[in-house]
């Protein structure tokens, strides 16, 4: 600590120094020209084994100290092994959705193939858009890992990566949020379409106490082009590809929710800062408001309170976006909109 304020003082200002788990924060003003500072203090905390990230806070700046993160080999085994069970249980969740019974029958898993192969091509495209826009930022992560669970409906629950290096700025930090749903989401339009267009109406009476699943925005524009139409007492019985195409686009709308280190989450922080502690406290608040609607939303508002509200800066949160990333931040949030679904699932029946 002696050492970090003795390499501060000549060129900032310390009006107070914050200690939290995420690392040690000195907030003031800088003495001298910023740039010249900036310099200064990046070479001599790179004499120390750490790296400091710049960002403004209430009208000042905020120096936070980071160990400086050696590249580690990337290792594939556990991605792979976790890929291929993931597909085993997303093939034996789309044979059960088909009508087909794999426990006795193993045959009977080429039936889930159009459901599995078409959820596992979302959740693949949307984590390695993160992936490989890291390293295009050289932001060191793991491959994607995914989740596979012996799950009747889906067979997953989805897959992540982990950011092992700090982000090194606000534009960096709003492409690697946003490429994993933007990419997933244009992977899932195509299917949600063929998966529609292989769908049929079906008679109340036949799916009396199914589970019925919400409408997003998009889902709906979709339905109405490319769904059969419904007439009087019937319901959409949904291939196994539409509902893939469904669920990718929930998925991605839960990952664009603007909370914490989710990819929303990342894409606010670019965008406006360490004020995305106030969008946080709103998001919660309609989390809330919105599990009187569906109880699920009750979980994803107590998020916060295991990864916390405030948001890991960037090495350079500095310098703000662009005019033209401003543009993809917007488009992002476009999509959350179009793809978010308030009442994701309830229960059916007729009278």
């Amino acid at each position: 600590m002696e050492s970090l304020i003795e390499i501060l003082q000549p060129v900032f200002d310390i009006k107070d120094i914050k200690r939290t788990k995420r690392g040690i924060f000195f907030i003031g003003r800088f003495a001298v020209e910023k740039n010249y500072a900036i310099n200064y203090i990046k070479e001599n905390f790179n004499s120390l084994g750490v790296v400091p990230s710049f960002s403004k806070d209430n009208g000042n700046i905020e120096i936070g100290v980071f160990p400086k993160v050696e590249e580690e080999k990337l290792n594939f085994r556990t991605p792979i092994i976790l890929f291929l069970l993931t597909i085993l249980t997303t093939l034996f969740a789309g044979s059960l959705q088909a009508g087909a019974n794999p426990f006795k029958n193993p045959l009977d898993l080429v039936k889930g193939v159009p459901f599995s192969f078409s959820l596992m091509a979302i959740l693949l495209f949307h984590e390695m858009g993160h992936f490989l826009t890291s390293r295009y930022f050289k932001v060191q992560a793991s491959p994607p890992y995914f989740l596979p669970v012996p799950h009747p409906l889906v067979g997953t629950f989805g897959a992540f990566i982990k950011m092992k290096s700090p982000v090194p700025s606000r534009k960096a930090l709003l492409f690697i949020g946003g490429a994993g749903p933007l990419t997933g989401f244009l992977v899932a339009l195509p299917i949600t379409i063929i998966g529609l267009k292989l769908s049929h109406p079906v008679a109340m009476e036949q799916v009396k106490g199914a589970l019925s699943l919400g409408d997003s925005l998009i889902f709906k524009i979709l339905a109405f082009f490319f769904a059969p139409e419904i007439g009087r007492g019937k319901d959409l019985l949904l291939h196994p590809m539409a509902f893939a195409g469904w669920l990718g686009m929930w998925v991605t709308a839960l990952n664009l929710i603007p909370l914490s280190q989710l990819d929303g989450g990342h894409i606010i922080y670019s965008l406006i800062g360490k004020k995305v502690r106030y969008v946080a406290v709103i998001t919660i608040s309609v989390m809330v408001l919105l599990g009187f609607l569906w109880p699920g939303w009750f979980l994803w508002a107590i998020i916060p309170l295991f990864l916390g509200l405030e948001h890991p800066p960037p090495l350079d949160g500095l310098t703000s976006l662009k005019r033209n990333e401003k543009i993809f931040a917007f488009l992002c949030i476009l999509i959350f909109i179009l793809t978010f679904i308030p009442i994701p699932f309830s229960g059916i029946g007729v009278e």
